[in-house]
């Protein structure tokens, strides 16, 4: 069942309207430092992709679709699926897109078709005001539909709870990735990797279903 905390996404969609009106079309525009962090982000996340044919993705908190400019890059044959929380985010990415026949953007929370893989970057990091039981639970129902709406894998990162205590801020969510490692052991694969070797206060996790 798909999470219904209404409340918890339109604060969250609220942020990242406020930060895209700020900053505009660049990374800091979806709250990342930079792009050479951004890239860094996405090469972690789509080690997932394992295939050189033509494959399908769903991009959960897609902001302005800079993931299709990465796949770009390195793929030739894709289908890209971006979903966002933010209106604005959606308005933005359809515009950079308009002629991208195979990229399409859909307004919501999750997923509205199965793909081959699945990725979310960034979208479990910024709580506000919420508690750890209630962020919880929130991640896992996103994980939930992550894992219903990707055929081979996915991917995620979340800020890390080895963060530096000096540096960690109330309004951030810091996740265990050993709790996180255990639940998608246990829930989704048997087939998990987590990354944390790649120079940033967060981690990856890979789920490879086949």
């Amino acid at each position: 069942m798909a999470f219904n905390n209404n409340d918890l996404l339109t604060e969250v969609a609220e942020y990242y309207t406020t930060k895209l009106a700020e900053h505009g079309v660049t990374p800091r525009g979806v709250d990342w430092n930079g792009e050479e962090s951004q890239t860094l982000r996405f090469e972690q996340l789509c080690k997932i992709i394992d295939t050189s044919r033509h494959f399908s993705i769903n991009d959960i908190g897609c902001g302005y679709g800079a993931l299709y400019d990465y796949l770009t890059e390195k793929h030739s044959e894709f289908s890209y699926s971006g979903v966002d929380v933010s209106e604005s985010m959606i308005t933005a990415a359809e515009q950079r897109y308009n002629d991208q026949p195979h990229a399409r953007f859909i307004l919501s929370s999750e997923a509205n078709q199965v793909a081959d893989f699945g990725v979310a970057s960034g979208i479990f990091n910024v709580r506000m005001g919420r508690s750890d039981e209630e962020w919880w639970g929130y991640l896992k129902a996103t994980l939930d539909s992550l894992s219903r709406t990707s055929r081979i894998g996915f991917a995620f990162n979340c800020l890390t709870s080895y963060s530096d205590a000096d540096k960690m801020r109330d309004y951030l969510y810091y996740a265990d990735p050993c709790l996180l490692f255990d639940h998608c052991k246990r829930f989704y694969s048997r087939n998990v990797a987590l990354l944390h070797d790649y120079g940033l206060y967060e981690f990856t996790i890979l789920v490879r279903k086949q």
